[in-house]
């Protein structure tokens, strides 16, 4: 398991910065997991999942040291339970109580980026957008990405990421 620093976390002489773009480019089939969580809950779960597989994969976690201080990067404690697992996508659980036509943007992220984009949609009280975490970019879970967005029927879908276009996970999502 390598534990990196993602994004622009690591700037300075002293720290490395994990390029997610070179990680993503050198998988194939299903070599590697390469995953950028965003709560306890989830990095426990992932963590738990990688020991208890009856095989050994490289596992890569490209989440930044800023979430440790985040505020709102929390876990009730109900998500540490015994039968929780780790959860590939997760969905803002603000918008999956609300009826689903009502949602005309769907923001599709990784990471830290989610709990700025929750602050914005907050401050604008948007209740028409919803935004959607991939937990795991590597191998992609396209099966649960599929049956969660024919939940929400068309809206307008849109990938979201800190770092330029041709850096991070866009070239391998988008």
């Amino acid at each position: 398991t390598l534990l990196l620093p993602h994004g622009y976390e690591g700037q300075g002489p002293e720290h490395s910065s994990a390029r997610l773009e070179r990680f993503l480019q050198a998988c194939a089939d299903l070599n590697v997991v390469v995953a950028n969580v965003t709560t306890p809950a989830n990095f426990s779960h992932l963590l738990r999942r990688q020991l208890t597989w009856n095989f050994r994969k490289p596992l890569i976690v490209m989440s930044p040291k800023s979430l440790l201080r985040h505020t709102e990067c929390v876990s009730p404690l109900e998500d540490f339970e015994e039968g929780k697992s780790f959860q590939e996508v997760l969905v803002d659980p603000i918008t999956s109580k609300k009826p689903k036509p009502k949602i005309k943007r769907i923001l599709l992220c990784s990471g830290k980026i989610y709990y700025d984009l929750l602050l914005k949609k907050h401050q604008d009280k948007r209740d028409d957008v919803a935004i959607i975490r991939l937990e795991q970019l590597h191998p992609l879970p396209e099966t649960q990405l599929d049956a969660l967005l024919a939940q929400y029927g068309h809206p307008e879908l849109l990938w979201i990421q800190e770092e330029p276009a041709n850096m991070g996970a866009c070239p391998y999502i988008v």
